[in-house]
């Protein structure tokens, strides 16, 4: 999220970045009025919250409660249910579905549902679609829902799996020869899903899409439908109002700063925020959350592009001290920079309620060890060093901005485990590693083609050619079978720690924003204007 796909040369410093396409959008915008005002909405959707509720409780069998449960969840309202889902989820790990009556689709809905909640399911359910030579059954071939559904959940599979990396090979080959044969909207969650199965898609954009198809589907329910509508229209006028004071203060900081050579992507640091926290209570994470990702984007920018080494070195001094009294070490046309560094920190610790219990030195700690690795990619670029491959990843795994926004989302974690989770993932886990290193491995792959003829630091994908002696294809293809390991490593902690699970999904949340933010080798991050429609469909236009 910090690093650019645009190369630090001097024309790339006397350019900048392209401008953001938003401006002042979002301090001058009012919304059209909607047919209905916002409070019959709020009634509206609190009537319907209570249907849903009644659902939970007249669901014929386990397997209805469990389909609703997914339903829910892939419309983006389970946060208004969360004790309803953990109730049945209770009650569906009791049921082991073993009899020849339950579909591959259950199943396998179920042994998704269940690990991706942190209850461990053995992939022994699956060898009763074998046959005798251990290979999966022709006459499962025919069920495209079941092989969808197969397909997702063998995308939970940890280290050593091999039943499901066969899974997810036959799954693919078959759905891939299904093609063009199915109906909507299945058609299309099956494309989806070859291009990025469920669980390692960006939940919230997910959501956007099923939304608008969910009507499709053979025996929707309505209620569940106009919930989703209602919550997600009602929950942009909150993102609307925060979009407003966030512009506003990027506004003044920007312009008290100075510094042109640096990114203006304030929207698209709020749209990561919002990826990671969407709920309506989350307003303090995602506000502390988009003024971090702002702020490492800005040091980036500065390190990479316009600092000298011996600034890099005077700046990282400075903000070691953390004092006000050390701005006379900092180039001048960095002091107000460095001042405003201190000021938001100071602001955001203000901003912490008294009854959250968020050490914010932690917070600071991630920051000076955040540019701690700035200073020495900036000693390698200013060397011409090209670092080993693996002690590339390893450094920019953590300067990608990993460390210091998984300690900035634990703000976000209730009272229980505040402090518990905080410690933990402040101290840099491995699964915050793991989340750093499938968002910096893919934003270097999607790098790679605008960067390589550039000159600047050179990215996983260099090192790994200048190392290997391959090619650029090569190189990826074996970066993605690094990423493979690192979503297995993810996906296996959910059985580690379960009291911190979910500091662990947030975290892991971090990783499935990358398939959003580099989708295709894209960087939409800094080339912001292919995110436009996105952010038009998220914040501006109503369902």
């Amino acid at each position: 999220m910090a690093s650019s796909s645009v190369a630090a040369t001097p024309e790339t410093e006397q350019r900048g970045f392209d401008p953001s396409p938003w401006g002042d959008f979002f301090i001058t915008y009012e919304p059209p009025p909607l047919q209905r005002s916002e409070e019959w909405m709020i009634t509206r959707a609190e009537e319907l919250k209570g249907n849903v509720q009644e659902l939970f409780k007249t669901c014929s069998s386990t397997s209805v409660k469990m389909f609703l449960v997914d339903t829910i969840q892939h419309l983006g309202i389970h946060h208004h249910f969360q004790d309803e889902i953990d109730a049945a989820l209770g009650e569906i790990l009791e049921s082991e579905f073993s009899v020849g009556s339950s579909s591959l689709n259950e199943v396998a809905l179920r042994f998704r549902l269940l690990r991706e909640h942190g209850h461990w399911v053995s992939p022994d359910v699956f060898d009763k679609y074998k046959g005798e030579d251990g290979s999966f059954k022709k006459d499962v071939t025919h069920e495209p829902r079941g092989l969808l559904s197969l397909y997702n959940a063998a995308h939970l599979l940890i280290h050593g799996e091999s039943t499901l990396e066969e899974a997810m090979t036959f799954a693919r080959q078959h759905l891939e020869s299904m093609r063009g044969c199915l109906k909507p909207p299945l058609d299309k969650q099956v494309k989806r899903a070859l291009h990025r199965p469920l669980p390692r898609s960006c939940k919230r954009v997910e959501t956007l899409r099923y939304i608008s198809e969910y009507g499709e589907e053979e025996g929707n329910n309505t209620t569940l439908l106009e919930l989703a509508k209602l919550d997600f229209n009602l929950l942009q006028h909150v993102y609307l109002k925060e979009l407003k004071s966030t512009t506003e203060w990027w506004k003044h900081l920007s312009g008290y700063i100075d510094l042109s050579f640096i990114r203006d992507r304030l929207v698209e640091s709020y749209t990561w925020a919002y990826v990671l926290y969407y709920e309506k209570d989350s307003e303090l994470p995602r506000s502390i959350l988009t003024k971090m990702i702002v702020l490492i984007t800005t040091l980036d920018d500065v390190y990479d592009i316009r600092a000298t080494l011996e600034e890099s070195q005077k700046l990282h001094e400075a903000i070691q001290s953390w004092d006000e009294s050390a701005v006379s070490l900092v180039p001048e046309y960095l002091q107000k920079l460095y001042k405003e560094l201190l000021m938001t920190f100071k602001n955001i610790e203000d901003e912490i309620p008294i009854n959250i219990n968020y050490d914010i030195a932690h917070l600071k700690k991630s920051i000076q060890n955040h540019v701690t690795g700035y200073l020495q990619e900036a000693k390698w670029s200013h060397r011409n060093y090209k670092p080993s491959f693996k002690d590339q990843v390893d450094l920019t795994c953590l300067t990608i901005g990993a460390p210091t926004v998984c300690t900035s989302m634990m703000v976000g974690m209730g009272e229980q485990i505040m402090k518990q989770a905080l410690e933990w993932t402040a101290g840099v886990p491995n699964v915050v590693v793991a989340a750093g290193k499938v968002v910096r491995l893919m934003n270097d792959i999607a790098a790679f083609e605008h960067r390589k003829c550039k000159g600047d630091t050179a990215s996983s994908v260099e090192c790994y050619i200048n190392e290997h002696n391959v090619t650029g294809e090569v190189a990826i293809a074996r970066i993605d079978t690094l990423l493979e390991y690192q979503w297995r490593t993810l996906n296996q902690a959910r059985f580690e720690n379960r009291p911190l699970l979910p500091a662990l999904e947030r975290i892991i949340g971090l990783a499935l924003s990358a398939t959003f933010f580099y989708d295709n080798r894209n960087d939409v991050y800094t080339l912001s204007t292919h995110l436009r429609k996105t952010i038009e469909s998220l914040f501006v236009k109503p369902i």
